[in-house]
C-alpha cells in the first residue's frame, strides 16, 4: 500500500508511546505516536488512530496485553516500540526481549500490517550513570535490527544521530523524550516509512543556544539531585515489586479519528 493510503494506526509500546515527557496527565499528553499519527494524516487525511501503550510496560507485557487487540483493529500500519523498561531491570536477557518484540512484528506484518520500530539511544549519552547499560543497548538494537530486516519492518535509527545527546531533546528526568523528542522520533518515523515531504533533519542538532558555564561541582550536583528525584523512586518502585503503569490502561483503545486527538 502507498505511505500516502495508510488509514488506520495502531500503537503498541511503554510509556515513550503513551507520551510521557510531552504533556502531563493533567492536560493531556501528545508524544511521538499521536505526532507521527499527525504526519500519516495530513499525507491522507481521514486517519483513524489508536495507542494501546501504556507506561512501564515490560516488552513481554506489550505482547500479552496489546498485540490481540491491534490485531483486532486491523491496522494499515503500527508502530511497535517497546523494551528500554526491560534493559533498566537487573535480570536482562535480550534474546528474551527481542523474541518479544519478533512475535509483534510478525503477527502484524503477517496480517498485512506495515510495522515500523526505532532503536533504543545510548542513556549514558544523557544520564552518566546509565553508561554501564551501553552494552545491552546496543545488544538489543542489534537484535531489533535483525528481526526488523526478516520481517520487512521500517526502522527509524533514533540511536544513532549526535542531536540526542542534546539536553533539549530529554525532560528533566532524562529518561523520557522531551516534547522536542518526541517531535524528532515522529519526523524520524515518517522519514522511514517514506512519507512525502520527510527527509533526514531530523538527524540535524537543534539550534545552538547560549548558556552560562556550569559552576565548579555543578556537573555531580545535578547527578545527586537526579538521582533523589527519579532514581531513587524508581528504585522503590522496583524494591515493592510496583510499576508506574499499575491500574492504567490504554490512553485511546479504539480506532477514532485523528482529528479526534485532544
Amino acid at each position: 500500500m502507498p505511505s500516502t493510503e495508510y488509514r488506520r494506526y495502531v500503537a503498541l509500546g511503554d510509556s515513550q508511546t503513551e507520551g510521557l515527557g510531552d504533556g502531563d496527565d493533567t492536560a493531556g499528553l501528545r508524544g511521538f505516536a499521536d505526532r507521527f499519527a499527525g504526519h500519516l494524516d495530513a499525507a491522507r487525511p481521514g486517519l483513524l488512530y489508536a495507542n494501546l501503550a501504556v507506561r512501564g510496560r515490560l516488552a513481554g507485557q506489550v505482547r500479552a496485553e496489546q498485540l490481540e487487540a491491534a490485531l483486532a483493529l486491523r491496522p494499515d500500519i503500527a508502530t511497535v516500540v517497546a523494551g528500554v523498561n526491560d534493559v533498566l531491570r537487573p535480570r536482562f536477557d535480550a534474546a528474551e526481549v527481542a523474541g518479544h518484540v519478533e512475535a509483534m512484528f510478525a503477527a502484524l506484518t503477517a496480517a498485512g500490517t506495515h510495522v515500523a520500530t526505532v532503536t533504543f539511544p545510548d542513556l549514558g549519552r544523557v544520564v552518566p550513570l546509565a553508561r554501564p547499560l551501553a552494552p545491552r543497548l546496543a545488544d538489543l538494537n542489534d537484535r531489533i535490527r535483525d528481526a526488523a530486516a526478516r520481517h520487512g519492518v521500517a526502522v527509524a535509527e533514533t540511536a544513532l544521530p549526535e542531536a540526542v545527546a542534546d539536553p533539549r531533546m530529554w525532560t528533566t528526568d532524562r529518561l523520557h523524550a522531551s516534547a522536542v523528542g518526541h517531535e524528532r522520533i515522529a519526523a524520524a518515523l515518517a522519514h522511514a516509512v517514506g512519507l512525502p515531504g520527510s527527509d533526514d533533519t531530523w538527524t540535524h542538532p537543534l539550534p545552538p543556544h547560549t548558556a552560562p558555564a556550569p559552576a565548579p561541582g555543578a556537573a555531580v550536583a545535578a547527578e545527586l539531585r537526579w538521582a533523589a528525584a527519579f532514581l531513587g523512586p524508581w528504585l522503590g518502585r522496583r524494591l515493592r515489586g510496583r510499576s508506574s503503569g499499575d491500574g492504567r490502561t490504554a490512553k485511546r483503545p479504539d480506532l477514532l479519528p485523528f482529528a479526534a486527538t485532544p
